[in-house]
């Protein structure tokens, strides 16, 4: 229970105290500032507390986006302001000082000197939606009439849908899955509830596309879409019900991931049943697909703070919006999730899995290159200067395990002083080049993935700030995801590439927790996690040296990949798990849109 406190005697006819209860508050009355600070002492310390001007007049949902949030320390609208914990020191301050100053507005007042005092206070938008505090009488009623005439039910459900999202999301699944999040807010269901249905039923409807029967297929892309809805579900509902958390972000960004990988992994498996090996696409997918995540994510990390931050490029696209249909049309083009897993369903349902994975990486490769590109040519028309932050997300990025640390640290003052991305790109064409040119087993591979590593370590000996360093990641990516891949797929192992994917997607696992807890502004995992799981470089390496000492013994490679794959998916889960059960990180919510 949190407490609302009223900095006055309620206004006759007022429903406030009403109001505030059906938010969840314990309501009580202070005379005014002097007691109202003593009522804020009172309450337990771990609590939020709201300040709640009498005179207030506004919706329901005016109030809720103000004072029930919990991703802000602080938050306000006109005539109501509230503190979390850690804010609650300075509101204690600020009361203090306002209890002589004998201000008409009290909670605006507290506001500022929260924000003085380096408090970031919040205030939403609000729209339409009306939060007053009238002065007379008669703005008083002209403010109740403005109430009733806005419904903030109706605006509710609206933002309770992203303002930004793919087509499809748009107009085929937002104009009823509003309804179903306001079903499940009415029944007391959580955001995180309906997180982990949308990941059952996606792994019910891998189960039915590894049956190989054409039933199972349409099973599968039926209840394909029933998860799609559901994942569009949960983030509708946490908008809806302001119901935001650490774990909920965690479980809505790494779940989406979990479930497409399990559904590739299905259709191989049920390809399979039908004698058609497609194990290898389906790793190829999963490749492509974070591949071209890590160039989104870079990119964003690069310019997150960036100065001069504009581009011939930048402002074309943004003519381009202002048309209108572009808008859809260049949205629809880079196959975002939506779009895809309406196309991975309906093709599941209607032919086969070889067809769904050819579709897949021919739509995300020609999407990987169109943002790609347009990224390229933004870097290199601005002028940007990028932050110690940025390149410091950056080198989070690369995930270089110890021994490209030793060669960095080696060559930050005598080495090449080429930019990051030169190196990059010599060290990643270099080995992919030898890996795809040599027979599987080569002794060669393993001289020049030493290489790799030694480049791969010279590429972030220095700071990451090139304008075009945010696509070290990416490189780095693609050099140790496709290795696993080649030499997989040209292993007389039995089963070596079903091995492969659950490697690639252990460490994929491990790299999206990365990006996750950057953009939620916990920094990197924990030194040690790379340390022990080798980083890229070490990854890479090892894979090639298994690839050269067990070339002719039979299943050894497979069974050396699966050690390694549940290896590393043990070691990145338990620290992934740990970190975000008992983080102390905001309380966040992901709006944006993986594509």
């Amino acid at each position: 229970m949190s407490t609302a406190i009223l900095t006055g005697p309620p206004a006759p006819g007022s429903s406030l105290d009403g109001d505030l209860r059906s938010l969840g508050f314990d309501v009580k009355a202070a005379s005014g500032a002097d007691e109202a600070g003593a009522l804020l002492a009172a309450v337990p310390a771990g609590e939020r507390v709201a300040l709640v001007d009498p005179r207030f007049v506004g919706h329901v949902h005016a109030l809720r986006l103000a004072l029930t949030d919990p991703r802000f320390p602080a938050a306000a609208a006109p005539g109501a302001l509230t503190a979390q914990s850690g804010a609650r020191p300075a509101l204690a301050r600020a009361l203090t000082a306002a209890g002589t100053s004998g201000t008409d507005d009290l909670t605006g007042t507290l506001a500022d000197a929260l924000d003085a005092d380096g408090v970031a206070v919040h205030r939403p938008q609000l729209g339409t939606l009306v939060a007053t505090v009238p002065a007379d009488a008669e703005a008083r009623h002209e403010a109740r009439a403005a109430v009733d005439a806005v419904d903030d039910e109706a605006v509710r459900l609206r933002s309770a849908v992203k303002a930004h999202d793919g087509f499809f999301t748009t107009f085929f699944i937002s104009p009823y899955s509003r309804y179903i999040a306001r079903w499940c807010a009415r029944r007391g269901l959580t955001p995180n509830q309906v997180t982990t249905a949308s990941l059952l039923t996606a792994l019910i409807a891998a189960g039915c596309a590894a049956t190989g029967e054409r039933g199972g297929y349409l099973a599968a892309g039926v209840l394909l879409l029933v998860s799609f809805v559901l994942d569009c579900t949960d983030g509708q509902l946490a908008r809806y019900a302001l119901k935001y958390s650490t774990m909920g972000a965690w479980l809505d960004a790494t779940f989406d991931r979990a479930k497409e990988y399990a559904f590739y992994a299905g259709l191989a498996l049920g390809a399979a049943r039908n004698g058609d090996d497609v194990w290898a696409l389906a790793l190829g997918a999963m490749i492509l697909m974070t591949c071209r995540h890590v160039v989104d994510f870079s990119f964003n990390e690069a310019n997150h703070d960036a100065t001069a931050n504009t581009s011939p490029t930048a402002a074309l696209s943004d003519r381009l919006d202002s048309l209108g249909w572009t808008v859809w049309a260049r949205r629809m083009i880079i196959l975002p999730i939506g779009e895809r897993w309406a196309m991975i369903a309906v093709l599941t349902a209607v032919t086969n899995p070889r067809i769904v994975f050819w579709a897949l990486i021919i739509g995300c490769a020609f999407g990987a290159c169109y943002t790609t590109a347009g990224r390229v040519l933004r870097s290199l028309t601005r002028r940007a200067k990028r932050t110690d932050r940025a390149a410091q997300a950056l080198a989070d990025l690369a995930d270089s395990g110890p021994l490209a640390g030793i060669v960095a640290r080696v060559l930050a003052r005598t080495g090449p002083r080429l930019p990051g991305v030169v190196l990059a790109a010599v060290a990643t064409g270099a080995l992919l080049a030898t890996v795809l040119a040599r027979p599987f087993g080569d002794r060669q591979i393993v001289i020049i993935a030493v290489f790799y590593v030694v480049l791969s370590g010279a590429a972030v000996a220095r700071p990451l700030k090139g304008a075009l360093d945010w696509l070290v990641p990416p490189l780095f990516r693609a050099a140790e995801y496709t290795t696993v891949l080649v030499l997989a797929a040209r292993s007389d192992s039995a089963h070596a590439l079903p091995a492969a994917f659950g490697l690639v997607a252990a460490v994929a696992y491990h790299h999206y927790d990365t990006v996750y807890r950057i953009r939620g502004g916990t920094g990197a995992p924990p030194a040690r996690l790379v340390r022990v799981t080798g980083g890229h470089e070490g990854r890479t390496l090892l894979v090639t040296v298994l690839a050269a000492l067990l070339a002719d013994r039979g299943d050894d490679f497979t069974l050396a990949l699966t050690a390694l794959a549940v290896a590393v998916a043990l070691v990145v889960l338990v620290e992934s798990i740990r970190f975000w059960v008992s983080s102390g990180a905001p309380a966040v919510h992901d709006e944006g849109e993986t594509a």
